[in-house]
């Protein structure tokens, strides 16, 4: 054949009604739930204890944590975004059927949208795709039916065509019915609810702010996006972004935010539904983050159990010790997460 190069497609390849759906499927392992929870720092009970998993859950295989759940579901869709520059938003994502320990999840995804951005003099050619994204398990039952949107290059200047699809058709809105139908009607909420400490769901109010002082670092980049079957060379190649460094999966920075809203509200059960989430900066390897979560509204569900919608803020901050903001160094804002939770 010659000499071949390979790499993925530029933003001019992918056009509307493209499918992928060649990524290998993954059964989620054991080996996977440690590697996420090693990596993230992530304390969901349900997910760590097999005995309480069974209990609330009736089956004897653990439950596997929504997140790691969805940084798998990402990571197989990054055939169509080996060459990303950034992944700005996602929307619509609601769990509707939980994943346990031997699962097999496969995702196909889909081009719905292009749109290239306005010319910037002296900076390469960019665009957004929008990508849906369906992960079904290997009953064929769907796991998660979600969108993203990533910003790729063109190929060249001469490669606009001036496509313009409207992203008004991304779905934003969640019905908080469909999270809450992610919850099983056969779980025993009330097992959940004896062998987790408070705040209780009845204790939170609108508008209440905790604040995680320590930060947690982000170590073990590359070994998670390997894990989730990211392909993303900006994740990997220092030279494949435009940051002369390589970017952390946004995936990552999301996984460690849930752990920290779980160690501020230490009842929380699994993150069912995200009614939006914005990348708003870059994160590295080695920066320090640092979340704050806001309470919204509190849904009552049955058995003291209840879901709670949370806005959760991250800052980043580079490793520099105490004097990082006296520096002139203040923390920079990375994330903007709003979610439904079980609590």
């Amino acid at each position: 054949m010659g000499r071949v190069s390979v790499a993925g497609p530029w933003l001019d390849d992918l056009a509307v009604g493209q499918v992928l759906d060649d990524a290998p499927a993954v059964t989620v392992t054991s080996a996977h739930a440690v590697t996420y929870q090693a990596i993230t720092g992530d304390r969901l009970r349900l997910a760590l204890d097999g005995e309480l998993s069974r209990r609330v859950t009736g089956r004897t295989e653990t439950l596997v944590n929504p997140m790691l759940v969805t940084n798998l579901a990402i990571g197989q869709s990054t055939g169509f975004t080996q060459r990303v520059r950034a992944n700005l938003f996602y929307r619509q994502l609601v769990m509707l059927a939980p994943v346990y320990v031997g699962d097999t999840l496969t995702t196909t995804t889909e081009v719905v949208a292009v749109k290239e951005n306005r010319a910037q003099p002296g900076k390469p050619p960019t665009g957004l795709a929008v990508l849906r994204m369906c992960t079904r398990n290997q009953h064929g039952e769907r796991v998660l039916d979600f969108y993203r949107c990533p910003m790729l290059p063109l190929s060249s200047e001469a490669a606009r065509t001036g496509r313009s699809d409207s992203l008004d058709s991304v779905p934003v809105e969640i019905d908080v019915a469909a999270a809450a139908a992610a919850v099983p009607g056969h779980w025993r909420l009330d097992v959940h609810v004896g062998a987790t400490p408070g705040p209780r769901c009845a204790d939170l109010h609108p508008g209440d702010v905790f604040e995680l002082e320590p930060a947690d670092v982000v170590t073990g980049a590359v070994e998670l996006a390997h894990m989730t079957l990211n392909v993303a060379a900006a994740h990997y190649d220092s030279t494949a972004g435009p940051y002369g460094r390589r970017l952390v999966y946004g995936g990552h920075t999301i996984g460690v935010a849930a752990a920290q809203a779980g160690r501020v509200l230490p009842g929380m059960g699994p993150v069912l539904a995200w009614r939006r989430c914005d990348h708003v900066g870059p994160v590295f390897e080695g920066d320090e983050l640092v979340s704050m979560v806001t309470v919204g509204a509190v849904h009552p569900l049955r058995d003291e159990a209840g879901l709670v919608e949370l806005q959760v803020t991250t800052t980043a901050r580079e490793a520099t010790g105490r004097d990082t903001v006296a520096a002139g160094q203040p923390a920079r804002p990375v994330l903007d997460w709003e979610l439904i939770a079980l609590i």
